[in-house]
């Protein structure tokens, strides 16, 4: 049976010439990047090369800091955690804001922080799904305000924020931004100082590279406690022995996501409007968000009806993958607190199912998904009349 997975918002598949990129250091430039003999420091012109890739993906400058992790949850837990203990706990400022539709790595991560004394904001959204400079100013405390954390772009529906304008008003108010771009990145174009941002999350698996690699950009001037302690690596910003696989791998992904971003907006953006077109064609059906508003490559949808999980046993039974929310919460239905937050009919908020595309998505793979997404519907549909 043909598998064809629409879960890229969850991970995707390692670009085919980024593993061949990361082999040669898994079982032939395989030293420590600390140790001063040559198996250690053979390694270094291939980080310095996957650096420059980051700093030139992102549009760093050179005085800023790019720091190498494990993933996007710990660049976020860093941000946060850092902020409470350089200003927060210090007594400084006790206020974050963020919103009611972050990443559980966010949200969490500030409900443990309201728990240590920390004051937190979850914004609301507008009637389009976005957080605007408005709903900021109406929120944000003058000089009180810490840190704001807003998300790029969103996971479960694609939809973009205006971090630029959102930064602006940080600014203003004597706040720090930091964005979660996981979501973004490789998907529109990311340029940290055009948006002026403070800090910026992003992981190498939701772009083509592997899992378990990410990183965080600090801007110039800034510098944030570490979460964790012991050797020196990262500038001393990080501490851990540098994955240089991983590294290399997510360096040379991001290029080939930045490279490939035309196609991201013109092709795979179609694939996503044509699968979405047919699903539209079917009775009682909703899509959340704009198309404007959201990424080249995202659709949550609810089928009036249907249970979402159901839905997705039947996907995955023709081969299909689908996903109802958050990777990371699935069994929390992240998707249910989405449409609570959007303000969407209670009647539809437990059926979200979320498409996901990615530039190694195919047309034949679409038109199958609306054939079998169309016959799903109408199974489904049927049985549960039969009650």
């Amino acid at each position: 049976m043909e598998k064809i997975y629409l879960d890229n918002n969850a991970t995707t598949k390692v670009d085919p010439l980024v593993m061949k990129k990361m082999l040669p250091f898994f079982v032939e430039k395989y030293g420590n990047p600390n140790s001063l003999h040559g198996f250690g420091t053979e390694t270094h012109p291939a980080m310095g090369e996957a650096l420059n890739s980051l700093y030139e993906g992102l549009n760093a400058s050179d005085d800023s800091d790019i720091i190498v992790n494990s993933c996007g949850t710990e660049s976020n837990n860093t941000v946060l955690k850092g902020i409470y203990f350089d200003i927060i706990h210090k007594g400084v400022k006790n206020h974050i804001i963020t919103s009611q539709i972050e990443h559980p790595a966010i949200r969490h991560t500030c409900e443990f922080l309201e728990s240590l004394g920390a004051d937190v904001t979850y914004l609301p959204v507008n009637d389009d799904g976005i957080v605007t400079a408005d709903i900021l100013k109406e929120h944000i405390r003058k000089d009180q305000t810490a840190l704001v954390s807003i998300m790029w772009a969103n996971n479960e529906t694609g939809l973009i924020n205006p971090v630029k304008e959102l930064a602006a008003v940080a600014h203003d108010n004597g706040a720090l931004f930091h964005t979660d771009a996981v979501q973004a990145v490789g998907k529109v174009k990311v340029d940290v100082q055009d948006a002026n941002v403070d800090f910026l999350t992003f992981s190498a698996h939701k772009f083509h590279g592997p899992k378990g690699v990410g990183g965080l950009y600090i801007k110039e001037g800034l510098n944030l406690t570490p979460l964790f302690h012991g050797g020196e690596q990262m500038g001393k910003k990080r501490a851990g022995t540098v994955n240089v696989a991983f590294m290399v791998g997510m360096g040379y992904a991001l290029d080939l996501a930045v490279k490939a971003l035309d196609f991201e907006n013109q092709e795979v953006r179609r694939l996503r409007d044509k699968l979405e077109d047919a699903i539209m064609k079917i009775d009682d059906t909703i899509v959340i968000g704009k198309r404007s508003l959201r990424t080249p490559n995202t659709i949550l949808v609810s089928f009036k009806g249907i249970e979402g999980e159901a839905f997705l046993w039947d996907l995955n039974w023709n081969g299909i993958a689908a996903s109802t929310g958050s990777a990371c919460s699935s069994e929390d239905l992240e998707a249910d607190a989405t449409f609570q937050a959007m303000h969407v009919d209670t009647d539809l908020s437990h059926t979200g199912v979320r498409f996901s595309l990615s530039r190694f998505t195919t047309e034949e793979e679409i038109d199958k998904a609306i054939e079998v997404i169309g016959k799903t519907v109408d199974r489904l549909r049927s049985i549960s009349s039969t009650y």
